[in-house]
């Protein structure tokens, strides 16, 4: 059995046709979708129907939150809160109601089995969209954080664009990275994929290579606000 978790699209529907693809190939079983589905991207509406188009499990990130209600003061630096919202406003204006009412009802985390191997899945951490776990935490902090309130033997996050694997006490916490937008220097779409076996199951980071050339045109070619800096970001793979 083969399980792909994917996220952070970011209304790069471009790359997510890239992984979907990909996901098709590695013959995947099923496929769960962590959040951030369509905010700070140029294509959003494309981006949420593929992500609806795969009746799966689908969770909400801070993205999403976003979209739904706008960023607030203190979960971005002052200086970009106004753009920030410019661009959530532009993300609004190619959705319809429906869209909003999907994001809005979207659940926070994943608890399930499969063939044995229980998982918990979530954007941030488990309690918050919007806290920021990074690969070089320490042992003490991924377990208080994200592996204390529901007891499994794999957790799986996204969030923060960077992905990575570390085992803690026969317990395996796994960050799936970007679809969209990776932020850690390899410009290719990132997604992860577990597979189960008889006697266990293993863990891996796929990279997609994606037209990023095409993204950067949408970008502008649809006039999207802060397009020169979402530029940057997509060719650099860093914010």
């Amino acid at each position: 059995m083969k399980l792909a978790f994917i996220s952070d699209i970011h209304g790069n529907a471009v790359a997510l046709e890239a992984v979907l693809e990909d996901v098709s190939k590695k013959q995947v079983d099923k496929v769960y979708v962590l959040g951030d589905i369509c905010y700070r991207g140029p294509e959003p509406k494309r981006s949420l129907d593929l992500i609806r188009s795969l009746h799966t499990e689908v969770i909400k990130g801070n993205a999403d939150e976003w979209v739904v209600r706008g960023v607030r003061q203190g979960e971005v630096p002052d200086k970009i809160l106004q753009l920030m919202n410019t661009e959530r406003d532009w993300i609004v204006s190619q959705l319809d109601q429906a869209d909003i009412e999907y994001l809005d009802s979207l659940p926070t985390e994943i608890n399930s089995t499969v063939e044995g191997i229980s998982f918990h899945a979530f954007h941030a951490t488990p309690n918050s969209l919007f806290d920021i776990i990074p690969p070089n935490a320490d042992d003490e902090t991924l377990q208080s954080k994200m592996m204390s309130t529901v007891e499994a033997n794999l957790y799986v996050y996204a969030h923060i664009h960077k992905p990575y694997i570390r085992y803690l006490d026969g317990k395996v916490i796994m960050n799936i990275g970007s679809v969209g937008l990776p932020f850690d220097g390899m410009n290719k779409a990132s997604y992860g994929i577990v597979e189960i076996q008889e006697d266990g199951f293993r863990t891996s980071i796929e990279r997609v290579s994606f037209d990023i050339e095409k993204v950067i045109q949408q970008y502008q070619e649809k006039d999207y606000p802060n397009a020169d800096m979402m530029t940057q970001v997509l060719r650099k793979a860093r914010i």
